[in-house]
C-alpha cells in the first residue's frame, strides 16, 4: 500500500501498490494530473516518471495559479 496525503485538501488515503507504478499513476489515482500538482515521495520532490514502491508516503501539493 502507498499512503497518500493531499496538502490543503484534507485528503488522506491508501492506494494499492502495483509493480511498475510511477508518481503520475498515484496523482491520477487521487484525481490530479502532472500539470496540476507537485508530488513528494518520502519527503523529497519527485518527477512524474519517478517510481513509487510499496510502503512509500506520497504528499501531493496542488498548484495554484491565477492572475
Amino acid at each position: 500500500m502507498i499512503r497518500v496525503k493531499v496538502i490543503g485538501r484534507g485528503i488522506e488515503r491508501e492506494i494499492e501498490w502495483r509493480e511498475g507504478m510511477l508518481v503520475r499513476d498515484v496523482l491520477k489515482a487521487v484525481g490530479f494530473n502532472t500539470e496540476s500538482a507537485i508530488a513528494k515521495v518520502n519527503g523529497k520532490v519527485a518527477l512524474e516518471d519517478a517510481p513509487v514502491r510499496d510502503g512509500d508516503f506520497v504528499e501531493i501539493i496542488p498548484v495554484v495559479s491565477g492572475g
